[in-house]
């Protein structure tokens, strides 16, 4: 098991991956992607900024904001915080007849099995790939 310090800066890399790979600049002092990102989730900036510091871990509301923001599940957000387990928030049954269920590149990564350390990774670059092509 992870400690407070792993579970953060694990999840602090998670967040930032998927920021990036949403076009937030959370890199560039003056970007604005913190900024931009805050008011997208409805949260404040400080909220941002000690995640990304690794100061802090977000309360249920800044990860559902983020989840929102982000276009990830909750459920997501919530187990690769640590807060809660895969078994905590099993997935419901698929409905007889609905054929394949839609799943978010978080979700295919876990199911492919993609090792944690290459995770950030292959959720960029499925992002990439599902992003329309430059006219």
């Amino acid at each position: 098991m992870k400690s407070d310090a792993g579970h953060i800066d694990a999840f602090a890399a998670w967040m930032e991956g998927l920021m990036r790979a949403r076009g937030y600049d959370i890199d560039s002092p003056r970007g604005g992607g913190k900024t931009r990102l805050a008011a997208d989730a409805g949260v404040h900036r400080a909220a941002v900024t000690r995640l990304l510091q690794r100061r802090s871990m977000p309360d249920l509301e800044t990860m559902r904001g983020l989840s929102r923001a982000l276009g990830v599940p909750v459920r997501d957000v919530l187990i690769r915080s640590g807060k809660l387990t895969e078994q905590d928030l099993p997935l419901p049954p698929a409905p007889a007849g609905t054929g394949t269920p839609t799943l978010s590149p978080e979700q295919a990564a876990s199911a492919l099995g993609i090792p944690e350390h290459r995770r950030t990774d292959f959720i960029q670059l499925t992002e990439r790939l599902r992003q329309p092509p430059a006219s």
